[in-house]
């Protein structure tokens, strides 16, 4: 029997790094299961949409799929703009058969992502020290997924021992830079941010200068492509591919 197709599909972004970063992560997920088939698709401004590529998957036969969601929170695109989308091509392709999993976060292996990114970040600026962390991630008016996002933090924090804070890199307060600076108000000389996000957008850029203006010693890049990520990827796939199975009455 042939394996459903993973789907992964990325939100879009206008920034080219974004899109190329998101292939650089589907690229590292075929290297880990080269005998599966994986697609990439895009909820906004990047082609393909994933009704291109469920259609091409209809047009090859392939007869079921399994979207993944390359999010790292249940946002509203998550849990309306995904649902909407996977429900319209299921009635445009009746011959194909497309569920979702799981978003690929929050979970506690992101942070050993996130330690490596920030690692990285530290040898760049030369810190050895620090005294306090910002989880910075994107911000959402649900207050689920803040909560969400604050347990990881919390989770970063006892990992190294250190006080750690929430930070969003878009209009959710705090920012990065308010974050950093309540930090050093009281008396935290060498505050690092570690970037849980997915790709490189003008949001994280914002976020990165923020940071650095308010007197972070470090600011990581975002995740990006990562066997860590990928094995995640995989193992929302496996979890999801699961719906399909047909169980005998």
């Amino acid at each position: 029997m042939t394996a459903p197709t993973l789907i992964a599909l990325a939100h879009g972004s206008a920034d080219p790094r974004s899109a190329g970063a998101v292939r650089e992560i589907v690229a590292t997920t075929k290297r880990l299961r080269p005998g599966l088939r994986i697609e990439l698709a895009f909820l906004d401004q990047v082609r393909p949409d994933l009704d291109t590529v469920v259609g091409r998957l209809a047009a090859k036969g392939r007869s079921e799929a399994v979207v993944v969601p390359l999010l790292l929170t249940s946002t509203y695109h998550a849990k309306v703009d995904l649902p909407a989308v996977i429900h319209r091509v299921n009635e445009d392709y009746a011959n194909v058969t497309v569920t979702a999993a799981a978003v690929i976060g929050p979970d506690a292996g992101l942070l050993s992502m996130l330690d490596e990114r920030l690692r990285e970040a530290l040898r760049l600026a030369r810190v050895r020290e620090l005294d306090a962390l910002v989880l910075a991630a994107t911000g959402s008016a649900d207050i689920r997924v803040s909560a969400s996002i604050a347990r990881v933090a919390r989770l970063w924090g006892q990992r190294h021992r250190l006080p750690t804070t929430v930070a969003f890199a878009s209009d959710a307060p705090p920012s990065t830079g308010e974050a950093v600076r309540e930090w050093r108000r009281q008396g935290k000389r060498y505050v690092a941010v570690g970037s849980l996000v997915v790709a490189p957008g003008e949001l994280t850029d914002r976020a990165e200068e923020l940071a650095l203006e308010a007197g972070a010693v470090a600011v990581s890049r975002p995740l990006g492509a990562h066997d860590e990520l990928a094995r995640l990827i995989l193992a929302r796939y496996s979890v999801g591919a699961l719906q399909l199975v047909q169980i005998p009455a």
